[in-house]
């Protein structure tokens, strides 16, 4: 059975993001005071008693601005509401009631779903009751208060919440579907590359830089098989840093990183790769990810004959110690080659997940030693006597040697690049651990 969806909807700072961390039970969502901070739905897999639920956090709702990044924020809610089976919709009692939740009211009665109304910052039941019955007046059911920020209600809240599901989700499911990660500078088009891939406008996009600003998984189906996609916020360099939301969106890269089988590094082909990429592709291959080159914005560049052959060599320059990983130019703009984004992930995926045999791996070495002798210090030589893999994602491997002391990280790069001409494992780093083995 899949989980029920419980979408938290409200007007811009009454606590939504500071009750979706609580229920979430960690810091998922960004909490600032600046209306508009939560531009994006966050999603997260939550739990009470034996209830599984996936809870939707959404931007502010301002029924009538007309500001750009405010009208899409609205969107974006609306699609939550859409496909939300249960909605939380948040009100604030100091602020009381307001004008705009009358509006919100309306367009939640609209969608003909349950709504469970919440009144926050109720840190004192005595004091602050009788103005919680104020709520009444939306004509939206009992309101239940609650102090996201003190943890108060949260229990009577979420049974309220699990009363509208069909019957609890019982025993989770280890979830199989492979995570791609697309992470990169503001404004390389990550965004514009997930709608494409999705087939939707399930991101805000627009030219303000940084308009992601958290890590947002979506789920896609290609050819019957299911994916999640998370887009991170863009990565700036550590300078350009001026508001905590930056700092936040960095980690979440590392996060979503960490997260994913697969990572799809942007660049844009206009601006060229930078020190920035570097590092967060860094990252991705010392955790042992999967990893594709996206060359975004292709379109713009003006081309000759040598134009694609110049980018891929400054970027395998650049980025030397990913020459395992694929480069694919395409536009988000114009929808060139995007197409071909599935096929290079289900490669990478198929090649992270591939054994060798043991019997292969040792007439490689074998032959790699015959070529080329490994390397001596003071008069003892190294002796490699056995390689077998023991795991994938990413594909290891255990050498066992003589001295370990006398394996140079040379001599191992060699041996990956003679599997590597043997096997391709395009797309994937591997990993090589060295055993001693005292000579019988």
């Amino acid at each position: 059975m899949s989980r029920p969806i419980v979408a938290v909807v409200g007007r811009p700072n009454v606590g939504k993001s500071t009750l979706f961390n609580v229920l979430a039970g960690e810091r998922i969502s960004i909490v600032q005071d600046t209306p508009g901070v939560t531009r994006d739905r966050i999603y997260a897999d939550c739990t009470w008693l034996n209830y599984n639920y996936t809870l939707i956090d959404t931007g502010g709702i301002e029924p009538d601005s007309q500001d750009v990044i405010l009208k899409q924020m609205r969107e974006q809610a609306q699609i939550a509401i859409e496909t939300a089976d249960v909605i939380l919709f948040l009100t604030d009692v100091r602020q009381g009631l307001v004008d705009a939740d009358s509006k919100v009211a309306d367009l939640l009665r609209k969608s003909g779903k349950p709504v469970v109304l919440v009144v926050n910052k109720v840190d004192s039941f005595e004091k602050f009751m009788p103005d919680v019955y104020e709520f009444y007046n939306l004509g939206i059911g009992d309101p239940v208060p609650i102090s996201a920020a003190s943890r108060l209600g949260i229990g009577d809240m979420l049974d309220v919440v699990t009363s509208y599901f069909q019957n609890p989700d019982l025993g989770e499911e280890e979830d199989e579907r492979p995570r791609i990660a697309i992470v990169g500078k503001p404004n390389v088009g990550k965004s514009s590359i997930v709608n494409h891939m999705v087939g939707e406008n399930r991101v805000i996009v627009s030219d303000v830089a940084g308009t992601t600003r958290d890590a947002i998984d979506t789920t896609v189906k290609y050819h019957k098989k299911e994916y999640v996609l998370i887009d991170t916020a863009g990565l700036r360099r550590k300078s350009k840093i001026k508001e905590e939301i930056e700092r936040y969106s960095i980690i979440r890269a590392v996060t979503a990183v960490e997260r994913a089988d697969v990572v799809l590094m942007v660049i844009d082909a206009a601006e060229g790769i930078s020190e920035q990429d570097a590092k967060i592709a860094g990252i991705a291959h010392e955790r042992g990810k999967g990893i594709l080159i996206v060359v975004n914005k292709w379109d713009l560049v003006e081309k000759n004959d040598k134009t694609i052959k110049e980018q891929t060599n400054r970027i395998r320059e650049v980025l030397s110690f990913l020459p395992y990983a694929e480069i694919l130019f395409i536009s988000a703009e114009t929808g060139q080659r995007t197409g071909k984004l599935f096929e290079y992930v289900d490669m990478i995926l198929a090649n992270q997940s591939m054994r060798v045999a043991t019997g292969v791996l040792n007439e490689i070495m074998a032959e790699a030693v015959a070529m080329q002798q490994p390397p001596s210090d003071k008069g003892k030589r190294l002796k490699l006597y056995y390689i077998t893999q023991v795991g994938v994602k990413p594909p290891t491997f255990v050498i066992f040697v003589n001295d370990k002391e006398l394996m140079h990280f040379s001599y191992t790069r060699y041996i990956e690049n003679k599997i590597r001409e043997a096997f391709g494992f395009k797309g994937t780093s591997l990993k090589f651990i060295i055993r001693e083995r005292k000579e019988k």
